[in-house]
């Protein structure tokens, strides 16, 4: 009774990280699009509405759900804080600090700190055309992205499964 107690718990167990491996894969073209559209966004909140860098930042938080939009709200709060920070350190911590919560990767995460080093220093034009070039470099990475779900995914969610059956068999 124990060790069929035990083989279920192994197999549900093995299961679960296999599904939460796959979700992970299945994440991260998701969360590249809502980070795509909170860029175009703040594009259109900058070129168009001429709005102040962290009011654009926290209307940009509220139209996407988390945990891409955390990294929008910290920065928002890092620059309108007491603190005496600039943007590009504020922007910085907020995506080094929301990071942890998202399924993305070192190469999008590099892609948006280059860009908070040109946000709020220059002009309208150079901001927009900043983002632009963030927003081609997140069309490749949700390319590969979409690539990696599609190979990765099914392949997590059968080996989670015979892993933890490999487990059972040896442990009978």
């Amino acid at each position: 009774m124990i060790k069929l107690l035990g083989a279920v718990l192994i197999l549900t167990a093995g299961t679960l990280i296999g599904f939460q491996q796959a979700a992970r894969f299945a994440a991260r073209p998701r969360q590249l699009r809502q980070l795509a559209h909170a860029l175009q966004r703040l594009e259109t909140e900058i070129g168009y509405g001429h709005t102040p860098l962290p009011e654009a930042l926290y209307r940009v938080a509220h139209s996407i759900p988390p945990p891409v939009a955390d990294m929008f709200r910290l920065a928002a709060e890092g620059v309108t804080g007491q603190t005496d920070i600039s943007f590009r350190e504020s922007w910085e911590n907020a995506v080094r600090q929301g990071w942890e919560a998202t399924a993305m990767r070192a190469g999008e995460q590099a892609v948006l700190i280059r860009l908070g080093s040109a946000l709020g220093i220059s002009d309208k034009d150079d901001q927009l055309k900043h983002i632009k070039l963030a927003l081609l470099q997140l069309k490749a990475e949700e390319d590969a992205a979409k690539d990696d779900q599609g190979r990765y995914e099914k392949m997590w969610k059968s080996l989670g499964i015979l892993i933890a059956v490999l487990v059972v068999i040896l442990m009978v």
